[in-house]
């Protein structure tokens, strides 16, 4: 199974999930009754029309049945879709590390086309160096062990492969100056990451811009974020704010537009990425 298999199944269970909402709320269906007819809680429909767990082809069977969807080829559309969607995928084998909440977001970012996000407590994943997830990991969780600390390390380093894979995603990535003054390692750690950054930057899918403490306040104000565009699957634009112990998927139009501006302006307002290489460079001498 390849990784644009796996990751699509993601984007076909959300993809089903919100088809089933729109259903549901086009019938004036409660999620309640909803989820009596398929014996199962509220909670549930809501978890199946998120896309956060996997679908029972009888359960969308008696779903479609209830919303009054009876035409033969709609019916087995989506059934394909659910069938399809069931496709476990290559993180779940780092399950023992990988929270449910965030296996979500890895299928997605598998499956995307243009990555948009935002950092400014560190470095972001995708462009970190081995040695530097390391260190972020370490003090993000300074219980773990030598073997937990691989595996997670491991498993960033198998998200960077969407960077150069041969329908590699376009990512768009602005880093606030206080991700790249703040330490994480030794200091040839951190020469190292920087060295990485200026060097990744110059991949033609990659935009890299640093938001430099000498332009003070900026768009960015509300903390760290991350967009996901799906051009070719039919799915809308997801914004992704990660929490402690979970994480917000927003995919309603008008929010997500409201964090596309503030990317915008961010990408707008911020050095360029050949002024952002210079500012690097500059930032590595003083290391």
């Amino acid at each position: 199974m390849s990784a644009s298999e796996s990751s699509g199944s993601v984007v076909r269970r959300i993809l089903l999930g919100s088809q089933l909402r729109r259903l549901r709320e086009s019938r004036g269906i409660t999620r309640e009754a909803a989820g009596y007819s398929i014996r199962a809680s509220e909670s549930k429909i809501s978890r199946m029309e998120l896309g956060r767990v996997s679908f029972k082809a009888r359960d969308v069977e008696d779903l479609l049945t209830l919303y009054g969807v009876g035409d033969a080829q709609e019916r087995e559309a989506l059934l394909s879709l659910a069938r399809e969607a069931n496709v476990a995928g290559w993180w779940h084998s780092y399950g023992d590390v990988l929270p449910g909440w965030f296996q979500t977001y890895v299928g997605l970012e598998g499956a995307t086309s243009l990555l948009r996000v935002y950092e400014v407590q560190f470095v972001h994943g995708l462009l970190q160096t081995e040695s530097y997830a390391q260190a972020v990991v370490r003090r993000g969780m300074p219980d773990a062990g030598t073997a937990e600390i691989e595996r997670r390390v491991a498993l960033r380093m198998e998200r960077q492969k969407l960077l150069v894979a041969e329908r590699s995603a376009q990512f768009h990535c602005v880093l606030d100056e206080a991700a790249l003054r703040r330490p994480y390692g030794e200091r040839a750690v951190m020469r190292e990451q920087v060295k990485h950054l200026i060097e990744v930057s110059e991949r033609p899918n990659v935009r890299l811009q640093v938001m430099p403490f000498s332009l003070g306040g900026h768009a960015g104000e509300s903390g760290a974020f991350t967009m996901l565009g799906f051009q070719e699957s039919g799915l809308p634009d997801v914004v992704y704010l990660e929490q402690l112990t979970s994480a917000l998927y927003l995919d309603k139009p008008e929010e997500v537009a409201q964090y596309a501006r503030v990317m915008d302006r961010l990408q707008e307002e911020g050095p360029n990425p050949s002024e952002t290489r210079d500012l690097l460079r500059g930032l590595l001498q003083l290391m």
